[in-house]
């Protein structure tokens, strides 16, 4: 018994050693027993260059030979704590030579961490082009391999090794042949046709001078693509192209030059400013309109514009005008109508423009008061636009455009485009046009009350640029003093206005006739130039001023004040206002300098009231010190858009630009060099002042640069 005893127990010694032998190493970790394989490679994470991987149809072109990557993963329960989990990638590629031969490529990288990503970088020459090369990944922990990526459920991967660049492509449209002297035109579509003899071009990359650039896609590959192209401009115009193909690679470029004509003119165009008494509205393009009793003629025009008259609908049924044939004659293409408008009411629906579609209205232009508040509205095909704010009284430009291209009607109020631009079904049916009502049922609706003129209709397109060129109203001088003399106390308006009279502390400075030119002289003193021609006013900062009589722009409405300014001091002690228009107990407007900000600043109160709400905007800059040429300042208000703008030196950024949909009339004098402060003046600019311009009317980003210029 204890022989056996024995026995058995050096046969469990002997098995324990055993498997401690295998459990263990030097290290005490158990590995060989539990080591698992790696992971099979998923197909999601293999690459081949930076394409997924993908087979048949869908397989890679590239190129260059590729870097083939993929992530290996060995399993987590390998992972001890004195070990990381080490694997490297066995890569082999395959594919079918020119004699029927199968090739092969095999590589294995070095090892590294699991979850990482491995590639093969290719050989260059040693993958054939034009040829369906094959391959798998498999993951190896150095005592195991994983499955290859293609088995079970996996995928083999593949690619074409493409070395040839697709051919240039041609282009051509019929709307606007190439090198032909002129076509037409701004607003009409073109459309240009892309085609490369190759036949693995999958996209063409295109791009116009000024825009619009892009990628477009054939159907299928090596296909033709045609893109529609609305010019803005007239003008020569270049179509640049190049063809990709499958690989990424880019043809030569193709260029197309074509020449665009002006856009066309209106195909109806009543000015509305015939003679009092006239019982209809001829037409410079179109059919003359004949008028209702309730319309007469001579009304005034908007100020600014090539209208000298307009006519005045009473909103009664007798109220309108009609051509009595279609305007647009087929509303399903591209067409534009416009006009300007001044409601006497807002509190009602009203029509400046539609053309009949049977019982209805094919498409109107008009005001909607079914809203919170008044809107302009462009309706087509049941479809409406809305945007800007009506006011009674008050002069807008109107122009909706129906664009087939896009199928979307939009609205422009004043040049500027307002509202979602809609999508739009338009009717074929194309009746009388008519001014002043629209056509509901078995009758007409919606009168216009007011004044309307300078009505258009297009068949095309009005772009942008001509929008805003239809609603441009040219701002009208109201004074303009140059400062460049004084006599008896006052500098003149150029126009024969008003002068500006100086009050004490206000001088014109003027070079003196008998200075020399330190250039010339070593011993000649330096004198200071004028800010600009030949003088300047000079502004002691105590009492020192200029008064205009009279507001000289009516605040209330648009308008514009521009100024040249340049501070004497470098660090001012308080605020200093270069220019004001006072109301009854507070100014309308002020332009000042802020010490305590560094910054130019508009301020406009709310109301004539001491103490009113403001509307500041700001421009930064540090104090002049009384050197270099001052700075330009301008104002502009647009009545249009109710925005304000303080521009310094021909620009106005956002902190410069401010809503200002109430604006009041200023009743007092233009003040220069100082401004209400309680109930006396005071902000006594110390500096000097020149080339004070004011308008009606607001000017343009694009015409800002004219003030204080001399011009």
């Amino acid at each position: 018994m204890d022989a056996l005893k024995r026995s058995g127990g050096h046969r469990l010694l002997a098995v324990g050693c055993a498997v401690a032998a295998v459990m263990t190493t030097g290290t005490g970790v158990a590995r060989a027993a539990d080591n698992l394989p790696p992971k099979q490679p998923l197909v999601q994470d293999l690459q081949t260059g930076y394409k997924a991987c993908a087979t048949g149809d869908d397989k890679a072109y590239v190129s260059e030979p590729p870097t083939l990557t993929a992530v290996l993963y060995d399993p987590e329960e390998d992972n001890h704590p004195s070990e990381a989990n080490m694997v490297k990638g066995e890569f082999e590629a395959w594919w079918t030579d020119s004699e029927g031969v199968e090739q092969k490529l095999t590589y294995t990288t070095s090892a590294t961490l699991s979850g990482s990503r491995r590639q093969w970088r290719m050989p260059e020459d040693g993958i054939p082009p034009d040829t369906v090369v094959s391959w798998r990944v498999r993951a190896n922990d150095g005592e195991a391999n994983s499955p290859w990526s293609s088995e079970g459920d996996g995928s083999i991967c593949e690619f074409v090794y493409d070395d040839d660049s697709p051919e240039k492509a041609t282009i051509a449209s019929p709307e606007y042949p190439e090198d032909v002297l002129w076509v037409d035109g701004v607003g009409v579509y073109g459309h240009f046709t892309m085609d490369s003899p190759s036949d693995d071009v999958v996209a063409y990359t295109y791009g116009f001078i000024a825009g619009p650039h892009g990628t477009v896609r054939p159907e299928r590959p090596g296909g033709p693509v045609t893109i529609p192209f609305l010019p803005l401009r007239s003008g020569p115009e270049t179509l640049t192209v190049r063809a990709l193909d499958r690989a990424g690679r880019s043809s030569g470029e193709s260029s197309y030059r074509f020449f665009v004509k002006s856009g066309r003119a209106p195909v109806a165009h009543w000015p509305l400013d015939d003679a009092k008494g006239a019982t209809a509205a001829d037409a410079e393009a179109g059919t003359d309109a004949a008028a209702g009793s309730g319309v007469t003629f001579g009304a005034p025009a908007p100020a600014g514009t090539d209208l000298t008259a307009t006519a005045t609908l009473d909103g009664s049924s007798h109220g309108y005008l009609t051509s009595g044939t279609p305007a647009v004659v087929d509303p399903r293409k591209s067409f534009a109508v416009s006009a300007w408008a001044r409601p006497a009411q807002t509190d009602r629906n009203m029509t400046v423009a539609s053309q009949d579609a049977g019982e209805s209205a094919g498409f109107a232009l008009g005001l909607s008061a079914r809203g919170e508040a008044p809107v302009w509205t462009f309706t087509v095909g049941g479809s409406q636009v809305s945007g800007g704010a009506p006011e009674t009284g008050e002069w807008a430009h109107l122009l909706g455009v129906y664009d087939a291209e896009t199928g979307k009607a939009q609205l422009y109020v004043n040049g500027h485009e307002t509202g979602t631009r809609a999508d739009a079904a338009p009717t074929a049916t194309a009746g009388a046009f008519q001014l002043g009502r629209a056509r509901d049922g078995n009758g007409y609706h919606d009168r216009w009350h007011g004044e309307l003129g300078g009505v258009r209709a297009h068949d095309r397109v009005v772009v942008p640029a001509q929008a805003a060129e239809l609603a441009h109203r040219e701002p009208s001088v109201r004074g303009h003093w140059s400062l460049e003399t004084a006599r008896d106390s006052a500098s003149p308006e150029q126009n024969g206005g008003a002068p500006l009279k100086l009050g004490t502390g206000a001088t014109v400075y003027r070079v003196p006739d008998n200075a020399c030119l330190p250039e010339l002289d070593p011993d000649c003193a330096p004198v200071p130039y004028p800010l600009v021609g030949e003088g300047h006013l000079t502004l002691d900062g105590k009492t020192g001023h200029a008064v205009a009589e009279g507001p000289v722009v009516d605040t209330s409405d648009s308008f514009t004040i521009g100024v040249v300014a340049r501070l004497a001091d470098a660090e001012p002690e308080h605020p200093m206002t270069v220019l004001s228009l006072p109301g009854e107990h507070t100014d309308t407007l002020k332009v000042r300098y802020q010490p305590e900000q560094h910054a130019w600043q508009l301020v406009m109160p709310h109301k004539d009231e001491r103490d009113a709400p403001e509307t500041v905007v700001t421009q930064l800059e540090m104090a002049d010190g009384g050197e270099g040429a001052g700075h330009r300042l301008a104002v502009v208000y647009d009545d249009a858009t109710d925005k304000i703008k303080l521009y310094l030196d021909g620009r106005a950024g956002p902190d410069a630009t401010a809503d200002l949909p109430n604006g009041w009339r200023g009743s007092g004098p233009l003040q220069i060099g100082r401004g209400r402060t309680g109930d006396a003046w005071g902000e006594h600019l110390h500096g000097d002042v020149d080339e004070v311009q004011a308008f009606a009317g607001a000017f343009t980003d694009n015409d800002i640069w004219r003030l204080g210029t001399g011009m």
